[in-house]
């Protein structure tokens, strides 16, 4: 059941001003006033509604898995300036870049005035999550950690390095989080320990810090089990809201309006599903391709591929849940696959990692890939190829091609790393007078 679902009077926390960053409590909502902050962290979660289908659209489409098919939203699928066009901004970017900004302006406030241990430690995991999507989306980007941020000082608005958020907000956040919380949220959707250890194990991931990924990451491993969590025995409910093997989701309901301002309707299932007029017809033929290529014996094909995509009429299957489907940032599957490829990274023998994918290769219908290969070469790209497969349509494949540095040899083309991020919304821009700047490229 989802239970974070927000009253009218929490989505209207914030008033708007020019900038997201800028925003400041109303006058009756001023943190020396409220008392009580669980609506106040129910509006940090509530505002990654806005994310979902903008993220996990951009992880696909963005790369080798799926097409977009009208103008100008093709500009998706080439590496040039065009992508920071008028209606790609608005539909894409804007949602992401003002609601992050939005969850952690909420954070904040919690984190500061709750007296509440949990509170602060479930807001620390979204300020943390929210700032690790605009460092893999945008790149160098704005820090503010007050709830109250000065509306004079636009230096504030000044973009940081994405090296120092890491190093001084998203994992001090993602521990911090790990500290304060235990695993008894997890059925309620809501943040936990098990899932900040994920999260900070992919954060250690993206900054090529294996040694440290296979620690956070193994303590998942282990620890699932004990946490309620396993490997759904059938790939068809992998991503289905009753998943066993859901770390964390952002929840989304029919009954309640995402925050992007727009019907629930507008999320990722339909863009996969081709009901959105930008691409009626969105699979990319190399994605039917990398699932034809997975089949290992006349007898074994993968049994992915029919859950996942129809070939025939171009489209995604993967979504049952209609406009119920809850998004998956993380479940188990895609934890076991990272901690393999730390421990490959990390010079471990190909008969110490490449058993951990059996599990995920037999629900597949697969034959193991021990005594098959054994140099780390060989090893990684079994890893990546299964990563593809596995987590296909699930948001993950541009950002994962751009983490392992293998955008050019997997899209067949030279990109520009210059386009490895994406376009600072020109909103943004604009109403700092120049402060936030843009990426370089667009």
């Amino acid at each position: 059941m989802k239970t974070i679902y927000i009253v009218l009077t929490a989505m209207m926390l914030f008033t708007s001003c020019d900038n997201d960053l800028e925003q400041t409590p109303a006058l009756d909502l001023e943190s020396s006033n409220l008392e009580v902050y669980g609506p106040v962290l129910n509006a940090a979660y509530y505002y990654h509604t806005g994310v979902a289908m903008s993220q996990i659209v951009l992880g696909d489409f963005r790369a080798d898995n799926m097409l977009m098919l009208e103008d100008p939203f093709t500009s998706l699928d080439t590496y040039d300036p065009d992508l920071s066009g008028g209606d790609m901004t608005e539909a894409f970017f804007n949602p992401i870049y003002t609601n992050l900004y939005k969850s952690i302006l909420s954070a904040n406030n919690v984190i500061e005035n709750s007296s509440e241990s949990t509170e602060v430690a479930e807001a620390k995991f979204l300020r943390g999550l929210s700032y690790f999507k605009l460092v893999t989306i945008f790149g160098d980007v704005a820090v503010n950690l007050s709830a109250t941020p000065s509306t004079s000082d636009l230096s504030i608005l000044e973009r940081q390095p994405a090296e120092d958020i890491y190093n001084n907000v998203i994992i001090p956040d993602f521990q911090a989080a790990i500290a304060g919380l235990d695993n008894s949220g997890l059925e309620e959707g809501r943040a936990t320990q098990i899932a900040a250890r994920a999260f900070l194990g992919k954060v250690y991931m993206h900054r090529g810090n294996f040694p440290s990924a296979v620690t956070e990451l193994a303590s998942v491993v282990n620890g699932a089990a004990a946490a309620g969590v396993s490997l759904e025995a059938n790939f068809e409910d992998v991503v289905t809201d009753l998943s066993s093997e859901r770390l964390f989701a952002t929840q989304l309901s029919t009954s309640v309006s995402n925050a992007e301002g727009s019907s629930i309707s507008s999320t990722f299932v339909g863009w996969f599903e081709g009901a959105d007029t930008k691409s009626l017809t969105p699979l990319d033929p190399r994605l039917t391709a990398a699932f034809d290529a997975s089949t290992d014996t006349a007898a074994n094909t993968d049994l992915r591929k029919a859950l996942t995509v129809d070939a025939v009429n171009g489209v995604g299957v993967k979504y049952t849940g209609g406009l119920e489907q809850d998004f998956i940032e993380m479940r188990l599957s895609d934890v076991i696959l990272m901690y393999a490829e730390a421990l490959n990274e990390t010079s471990s023998p190909a008969s110490t990692v490449l058993p951990m994918l059996d599990d995920i290769r037999s629900r597949a219908g697969l034959n193991s890939l021990t005594g098959t290969i054994s140099s780390q070469a060989d090893v990684r790209e079994a890893i990546a190829k299964e990563r593809r497969l596995e987590l296909a349509l699930e948001g993950h494949r541009w950002f994962d091609l751009v983490r392992t540095g293998t955008v050019d040899a997997e899209m067949g083309l030279s990109v520009n790393p210059n386009y490895y991020v994406f376009p600072i919304p020109t909103s943004e821009i604009t109403a700092t007078n120049g402060v936030i700047t843009q990426n370089a490229g667009y």
